[in-house]
């Protein structure tokens, strides 16, 4: 379903985990590519890991976290 100003775009914010936003959607890199997925839910890498970029893939949850990540301020 098309974004509309009736219907905004929803994204939900997940601790430790990626974004899950409505498609479809494009992401465009810092690079400018651009990548697509016609899918009614996608999941958006937050922790760079993935091996399919900007993609989840969920190799956040089997490779640990990095050194400062999860320290509570």
């Amino acid at each position: 379903m098309p974004n509309t100003p009736e219907r905004p775009c929803r994204i939900r914010v997940q601790r430790d985990g990626p974004l899950l936003v409505e498609g479809p959607v494009e992401v465009v890199g810092e690079d400018g590519t651009v990548s697509s997925s016609h899918r009614f839910l996608v999941a958006v890498c937050t922790c760079r890991r993935s091996r399919v970029f900007p993609w989840c893939d969920t190799s956040h949850r089997c490779r640990g976290k990095r050194p400062g990540e999860g320290a509570v301020p």
